[in-house]
């Protein structure tokens, strides 16, 4: 069930110059959240800045009533967003969306390209609950956007590539050797990130029978399906990213893969 919640800021842990977790508490209970569900965050006394801002829900500590965002500044919102200070309140619409299936098979790999990482680590920790132990794959530019590889190892093996090698393989999370072998161990893939990285794993996916599963990033203006600014085509028609997303299954899209 959705709420309106007025958060306190907990805490901000800057992992570097322009990317932070931001950790709101509140004071009554929290809705039930499922990974790959996302939240609609009010960004307040910021000029110019009239929408709210859609976010990936990274954490959820339900004893403690945290909430935690992966966030990466990307313009005047997530900027201003940062400037924030512990107690400061944070109106915030969740959860929003749909989120991942969860299926009984062990082998599956969870990919992440840049802040498409964000749901990796409310992902791994519904795995694990559940007995199983994911793969993960997440990538950058460098070593300077790699980031939660301690978080997310709790949970199972970490693979890592970086455009210029400077750790893990060198390239895109597409060109990374796991996708090489022609004994590809992995049952159903789950992935969010940019869109040409998400396509060619959707296309490798859909070339050897894998099934996959996608979170799509399209830009949610108000998270109820109200302003049609998320549209997707699929084989059913259009749909609301919002409301029926953001996560597809590939088949479902009409993707040129």
């Amino acid at each position: 069930m959705k709420k309106i919640i007025d958060f306190k800021v907990s805490d901000i842990k800057w992992l570097s110059n322009d990317t932070y977790l931001l950790d709101l508490f509140s004071e009554e209970n929290l809705p039930e959240i499922l990974p790959g569900s996302f939240a609609e965050i009010k960004i307040n006394k910021a000029g110019g800045v009239f929408l709210r801002r859609p976010f990936s829900i990274h954490d959820v500590d339900y004893e403690k009533n945290i909430i935690s965002f992966f966030i990466k500044i990307a313009g005047k919102g997530t900027s201003h967003l940062a400037k924030c200070k512990e107690g400061d309140k944070v109106n915030v619409i969740l959860p929003l969306g749909n989120s991942f299936s969860f299926p009984e098979e062990n082998e599956v790999l969870l990919i992440g390209g840049g802040s498409g990482i964000a749901p990796l680590k409310i992902m791994g920790k519904q795995f694990k609950k559940n007995g199983a132990s994911p793969t993960f794959l997440i990538g950058g530019k460098s070593k300077n956007d790699i980031f939660l590889v301690d978080e997310l190892s709790k949970y199972g093996e970490v693979f890592i590539t970086t455009e210029d090698g400077s750790l893990g393989e060198k390239g895109f999370v597409t060109h990374h050797s796991v996708f090489d072998s022609g004994d590809f161990k992995y049952k159903k893939i789950y992935t969010c990130g940019p869109e040409p990285m998400m396509k060619t794993i959707a296309k490798f996916a859909s070339e050897n029978n894998i099934e996959c599963e996608v979170s799509l990033e399209n830009t949610m203006a108000c998270g109820i399906g109200a302003c049609l600014c998320c549209v997707v085509d699929t084989k059913e028609g259009n749909k609301c990213v919002c409301i029926d997303g953001p996560v597809f299954n590939i088949k479902d899209l009409k993707w040129q893969i």
